[in-house]
């Protein structure tokens, strides 16, 4: 894979996750509206608590895949490092 193709991927895997992200918060919102209805509160709850589990993890994963996505260094920078200064005596 090169170089686009990992961009390419990086991207269209963050765009999921921020549609996955949308869906669980809207799943949450009806979670929260049927536990302040009483009816099946106890359900409406639980199920609050595994979608809060799942939303934790893919924010793990998008703050994951932005750390993965690499962006070249331009040579320019490259040249800054201790070893490769002259002496100037």
């Amino acid at each position: 894979m090169d170089r686009d193709e990992q961009q390419a991927a990086a991207v269209q895997q963050a765009r999921w996750l921020a549609e996955l992200a949308q869906a669980i918060d809207r799943a949450q919102r009806l979670a929260r509206a049927l536990e302040s209805s009483k009816q099946d509160a106890a359900e409406a709850a639980a199920i609050n608590q595994r979608l809060e589990a799942i939303r934790l993890e893919v924010d793990a994963l998008r703050r994951a895949g932005r750390a993965s996505v690499r962006r070249p260094i331009d040579p320019f920078w490259t040249g800054f490092t201790p070893w490769n200064r002259r002496r100037a005596d």
